[in-house]
């Protein structure tokens, strides 16, 4: 469920509200990884070279994964005697071992069951695969004349005028003795005599950073292990922040010429704040950010005596969250400072820098998504979503002038690629959909125009109709819905509707391309994705509208969209099916409470399920934190009671529920296995007890099955393990919605 982010750049700042988590995401979106938004490129995991923290390819540069991030640290507390302790911790183990012997025995023999279909969807999904990613280059980093990139493990070097053929491999991943890890970031020293790379294996949350001196020979100079961001402050100074617990504090400098030394240069003490490195787009400035989800805080670092203390921009404030950037000894800060609280761009002298000098230069309409910016010499460029649409807003700083351009209307999904160079005079990025490959465009300063890139084309699909509704929730409020489908299909009444849902953290659903949503266009499935409060898909006040006290907000707006889907004739509740991950296993699972009859499978993948038991175990090193998301049922008895009304697990009940499958981590240290195992147990002794007291005709069984992988984490998994997940999902609904009217293969399966 919760969520933490990869916030060393904007868009990480942007995309929730500032909380700086942890990847991520997933990343994403958060999100956004969804059951169906895991497969990625086989080759190439690195995400971003120069601005935000790389992130593995199942989701987008800089992207937030919308998951909660817990660790599974044991679930006792303290208790008077050593004795009790350890006879409580042992029986605790115990009880967890024999729960997930139990539902590893229930899905070796449920799994032959899928064996056939998910050999299809795999084989499919293989092939989609190689098509729309033959083309694919890696994410290239420019730095005066030379390029660097990252193949397969491999770091090269090429000169900008020539061909890929002509790249140098400056070193490898193998190399270096980590066979199974991915590059997750790399950062260049601004005089490229020194590089430093992060690597992460796909069952662990901490990376290792390792310091390489180039030459004719790549030399090891340092490694640190347990880092999560890192920036170069000068040609040989590096600061670093490390992790531990998923947490992130202490910030560290080092030095690799003459005298190599390494010091403490900041301690966060604020367990609710997040810290993270960032260096301006001049390289004026080293940022040291400390957040948290409600507020933030900056400490410059001057780039040209990178020695010196860090100096503090502005003290943090309640509700107040800002990120800086520099031009020309002005900060321009990106901040929700003032009325109404929404982001808006303002600036203030370098030496100056209280929040009383800050002016403003550009404010964002209501209901408007600031996706991401990017700083340049002279411009600036906002990525915003209003109405379920993109626009590109050029501010520039020389005219004084501000030019909207409406991206193209399929487009749902952003993706800014490095930008190192300062006074570049062209911005690129790429744009996608669900079903729509990305597409590389470009915006000229000089020509002040849009320009789409012309690239070795890949097959588009071109029968897919994409429509933008709003549904009236309980208290009135319009929720967005954009819905895919077949334009071929007919009677979509009877065609299987697939709605995925996330709603928290100020995350917007993932809809960049998966070579899986168009398999299911292609299947005559129906996609529909549901904006609702706790997201930020509107801004700012749209996440407000649904975290704390208002998170049954959520649950009306998910309630009311697949309702208005359903009476305008997309599917009907017995081929509808959910999908959601981590945090929005909590509207899901609300709603397979309060109005099961509207859907007929679910699909959840590392779902927080249980909101009261978790937030009430501060010894869980997220939980004081996330109070800013979910409250403080510890001290605040009406937040208890509150979050008792729609936690999912302690609101099952005797009632015919959907069918469920559910994916989880046996090692996922962000949302402890034994919630989801003890969630599964209820469940399925609920659905039972009701089967077992009614007898009406045509009774069934849902299916809930728990598919606990030994491997893989809540945020990285390999390329045969994600497709191996996604097939299995697909598999599972396929069965489900086609033999609606076989009740008889449920009641033998769910046991």
């Amino acid at each position: 469920m919760k969520v933490r982010m990869c916030c060393a750049g904007l868009r990480n700042l942007l995309q929730g509200l500032s909380f700086s988590a942890k990847y991520y995401c997933k990343h994403s979106p958060p999100q956004t990884v969804c059951p169906y938004s895991k497969i990625g490129p086989k080759k190439c995991h690195i995400l971003d070279c120069s601005k935000t923290t790389c992130t593995h390819r199942t989701a987008p540069p800089g992207s937030i994964l919308p998951c909660r991030f817990f660790s599974c640290k044991q679930e006792g507390t303290t208790v008077p005697s050593k004795r009790k302790q350890n006879t409580s911790i042992v029986t605790s183990d115990l009880l967890h071992k024999n729960l997930l012997k139990s539902e590893q025995k229930n899905w070796n023999d449920i799994s032959p069951t899928y064996k056939a279909m998910t050999k299809r969807i795999k084989e499919k999904l293989e092939e989609l695969h190689n098509m729309y990613t033959l083309n694919s280059e890696s994410a290239r980093m420019r730095l005066g004349e030379n390029v660097y990139f990252e193949e397969n493990g491999c770091i090269f070097l090429a000169k900008a005028d020539d061909g890929e053929g002509n790249a140098e491999i400056l070193f490898s991943v193998e190399d270096l003795g980590f066979s199974d890890a991915f590059i997750q970031r790399i950062r260049i020293s601004p005089d490229q005599r020194y590089i430093a790379i992060s690597l992460k294996s796909e069952n662990s949350e901490e990376g290792t950073c390792i310091v390489m001196k180039l030459g004719n020979l790549a030399v090891v100079e340092k490694v640190i292990p347990s880092v999560f961001s890192f920036e170069w402050a000068a040609n040989d100074v590096l600061y670093y922040t490390t992790q531990k617990n998923l947490k992130c504090q202490n910030v560290f400098m080092t030095t690799f010429t003459y005298q190599k030394h390494t010091k403490l240069v900041y301690t966060e003490q604020d367990a609710r704040f997040f810290v993270d490195l960032y260096c301006t787009k001049d390289r004026r400035f080293l940022t040291i950010n400390s957040n948290s989800k409600t507020s933030s805080e900056v400490w410059l670092v001057d780039c040209r005596h990178p020695f010196e203390p860090p100096a503090l921009v502005q003290a943090r404030t309640t509700g107040v969250i800002y990120h800086i950037e520099h031009r020309k000894d002005q900060l321009y800060i990106l901040t929700t400072y003032g009325e109404p609280a929404e982001y808006k761009l303002m600036k203030a002298p370098v030496a100056s820098s209280g929040k009383e000098n800050w002016q403003l230069v550009y404010a964002l309409e209501k209901q408007t998504k600031l996706v991401d910016f990017e700083m340049f010499s002279d411009d600036c460029i906002m990525f915003l979503k209003n109405a379920g649409h993109l626009y590109l807003n050029v501010i520039s700083f020389v005219s004084h002038s501000v030019q909207s351009i409406k991206l193209p209307t399929w487009a749902c999904e952003f993706e800014l690629e490095s930008h190192p160079e300062f006074t570049t005079s062209t911005c690129y990025f790429q744009l996608s959909s669900p079903v729509h490959p990305p597409k590389r465009f470009a915006y000229s300063f000089k020509e002040n125009n849009l320009i789409e890139q012309a690239v070795q084309e890949v097959p588009i699909i071109t029968n897919c109709h994409t429509t933008r509704l709003l549904a009236k929730s309980k208290d009135e409020t319009l929720v967005p819905i954009t819905v895919f489908h077949n334009k071929n299909s007919k009677e979509l009444h009877r065609r299987p509707l697939l709605v995925h849902v996330y709603g928290a953290y100020g995350i917007d659903l993932n809809m960049s391309f998966k070579e899986e949503k168009l398999m299911l266009i292609e299947e005559n499935w129906i996609l529909a994705y549901c904006h609702v409060r706790g997201g930020g898909e509107q801004g700012l006040g749209w996440h407000r509208d649904g975290c704390q006290h208002n998170k049954l907000k959520g649950l009306h707006d998910l309630r009311a969209c697949i309702r208005l889907l359903h009476q305008l004739g997309f599917s009907q509740p017995k081929h509808t099916a959910l999908a959601a991950a981590s945090a929005g296993g909590v509207l899901a699972g609300a709603l397979s409470n309060t109005d099961p009859a509207l859907i007929r499978a679910m699909v959840l993948q590392a779902p927080f399920v249980d909101v009261l038991n978790t937030m009430m175990k501060t010894h869980l090193p997220l939980t004081i934190e996330e109070q800013e998301e979910w409250g403080n049922p510890l001290e605040d008895e009406k937040c208890m009671k509150y979050i008792k009304s729609y936690c999912p697990y302690q609101n099952i009940k005797p009632q015919c529920y959907p069918s469920v499958f559910i994916t989880a981590y046996e090692h996922d240290e962000r949302i402890p296995l034994t919630g989801i195992l003890q969630y599964v147990q209820k469940l399925r002794k609920a659905a039972l007890d009701h089967a077992s007291r009614t007898s009406e005709k045509g009774n069934w069984i849902p299916n809930i099955i728990l598919d606990v992988q030994a491997n893989g984490s809540h945020c990285d998994s390999s390329w045969e393990q994600s497709l191996n997940e996604v097939a299995r999902h697909l598999a599972f609904l396929n069965r489900e919605l086609e033999e609606v009217c076989h009740p008889q293969h449920h009641s033998k399966s769910c046991k």
